[in-house]
């Protein structure tokens, strides 16, 4: 009967011609025979369905042309920002899946919404990957795969294991450190975490450009935190884990490490990893990683000692983290991020993401290298690392203004305050990393060519300060746009989009862009 049925309701949509329709001046087609539902609701006035299944091109032109120049910039340009890389086609068809569509409210198993048989089924396989992807043992270590970004999964970190104005100890912004750390100045608390807590910095040894480790303890002794921060968003150098565990015992302070930066080293085995040391560990999902724009919280469980009676005393960090992400922060989590997360995750495990993130290593110790041997002045003396913090100071330049002649010539990088600037607005350095180019295939001799573009921009913007009558930013940028400027910028563009226009499109097909030239 049901057979029968169909075979009639196929042969009915036959009959009918595909329709070509007309949608805001752009022409697509529909067939009938999968959109018979459609069809059919059409005849009763019910039009919007055909609207929600239309192309992006159809609907909304502009943003698909936003999104081809975007395209067309990535391509041609060369993405040297460390925090920034290229995710793959597989994360992005997760992430624009129909994971989007759900409210799940709560955590696997235990959701205040019905429906969420599948959600549960990609958080519990993204937690399960995550663990996997760091080695770490279910029965010691779980994860919290539902914060939205870095900074609030600090935060929940902060508001779930800390009292009000209890004390916060973390790298101080223009050493290097990260605003979600609690960042404030002499006379302002730039970062909510400032408010909320009380917070200290540990900073870098100036002469050597490494992190003080010696002031760093004795800070301790007399601040008294109860939380240090192991975690940098612009420091070249590894952390001694082993070195902060100690301070944090002391103090008896929980030891969290942000591992935001390198977590994609982490997980290939490149680098030291926190999780032997650490109490809490947070990471965002989309830089080295190379996964979609999220966070994770890990945390320790199980046995944390045997008391002076005998007793196991367990960790109490999982539901006090778990409470503070829901419902004490966040409402229902994203779940196509978490999905494509597992997705990243995934490919985290490969010997092909280990050979990568090698690459990202031995990329940016060339780099380095070939900056030192052009005149330039790292601090620390090198990397590490993914990235490079050059000081530009005995260039008689700044992070702003090479900025923007980096950025006119399509190199994307970023100014950054370095260790004795008096000024986030004017920092003296520009901050550079390995692993978007790695992505797209660069290997060492790509980033010898890459220094050499950084130079003659650098060179650029110092002969273009030097023409400059104010000593605003905006005289400058109107100096640098001046006719006398634009010829050599043009030429420099130009090498630099032949040059990159040379290696694969990440996410996209190069055949498919809009914008080619």
């Amino acid at each position: 009967m049901a057979l029968a049925m169909a075979v009639r309701r196929l042969s009915s949509s036959i009959d009918k011609p595909i329709k070509r329709l007309q949608n805001g001046g752009s022409l697509y087609y529909m067939s009938s025979l999968p959109n018979e539902a459609v069809y059919e609701k059409e005849k009763n006035g019910v039009t919007w369905p055909k609207q929600l299944n239309a192309p992006l091109e159809v609907i909304d032109p502009e943003i698909a042309d936003i999104i081809e120049l975007e395209k067309a910039r990535q391509w041609k340009g060369l993405e040297l920002i460390p925090s920034e890389n290229f995710t793959s086609v597989s994360v992005m068809q997760a992430v624009g899946s129909v994971m989007t569509n759900k409210y799940s409210e709560g955590y696997p198993g235990a959701r205040y919404y019905g429906g969420n048989e599948y959600i549960d089924m990609a958080e519990s396989l993204c937690q399960k990957r995550a663990l996997e992807a760091f080695r770490l043992d279910p029965a010691k270590w779980g994860v919290n795969v539902q914060p939205l970004s870095g900074s609030p999964a600090n935060f929940h970190v902060y508001t779930a294991l800390l009292k009000p104005h209890e004390r916060i100890m973390a790298l101080d912004l223009p050493h290097g450190g990260h605003l979600s750390h609690g960042y404030q100045t002499d006379t302002k608390k730039i970062s909510a975490v400032s408010i909320f807590f009380e917070t200290m910095p540990y900073r870098l040894n100036e002469s050597t450009g490494y992190i003080d480790y010696d002031q760093m303890e004795k800070s301790a002794v007399l601040f008294r935190p109860k939380l240090i921060v192991a975690g940098a968003s612009a420091y070249a150098r590894l952390y001694d884990y082993a070195r902060m565990r100690k301070v944090c015992d002391k103090q008896k302070a929980i030891l969290l490490a942000d591992m935001a930066h390198i977590s994609g080293l982490v997980a290939a085995g490149v680098v030291p990893s926190p999780f032997d040391f650490a109490d809490i560990v947070t990471t965002t999902t989309h830089k080295s990683l190379r996964g979609p724009r999220g966070a994770m919280i890990f945390f320790r469980k199980g046995v944390k000692e045997i008391n002076k009676q005998g007793q196991e005393v367990l960790y109490d960090y999982e539901d006090k983290i778990n409470q503070a992400v829901f419902p004490g922060l966040q409402g229902g989590p994203h779940n196509h991020t978490i999905t494509g997360l597992a997705v990243a995750l995934k490919q985290a495990t490969t010997t092909e993401y280990k050979a990568y993130q090698e690459q990202v290593l031995s990329n940016c110790s060339k780099f380095a290298q070939t900056l030192v041997k052009n005149g330039y002045e790292l601090v620390s003396g090198g990397t590490d690392n993914h990235l490079v913090l050059v000081n530009l100071k005995n260039k008689g330049i700044d992070g702003s203004r090479v900025e923007k002649v980096l950025e006119s010539v399509h190199i994307a990088a970023n100014k950054n305050t370095v260790p004795g600037d008096v000024s986030a607005m004017v920092p003296g350095g520009i901050r550079m990393g390995t692993p978007a180019l790695t992505s797209r295939g660069f290997v060492e001799e790509d980033f010898v060519k890459v220094a050499e573009y950084f130079d003659a921009a650098a060179k650029l913007a110092v002969k273009i300060k030097a023409e400059t009558k104010g000593t605003k930013l905006k005289d400058f940028i109107a100096t640098m746009e001046s006719p006398s400027f634009q010829s050599e910028i043009a030429k420099l563009r130009h090498d630099v989009e032949e040059f990159a226009k040379q290696f694969p499109t990440i996410g996209f097909e190069k055949e498919t862009m809009k914008y080619k030239n």
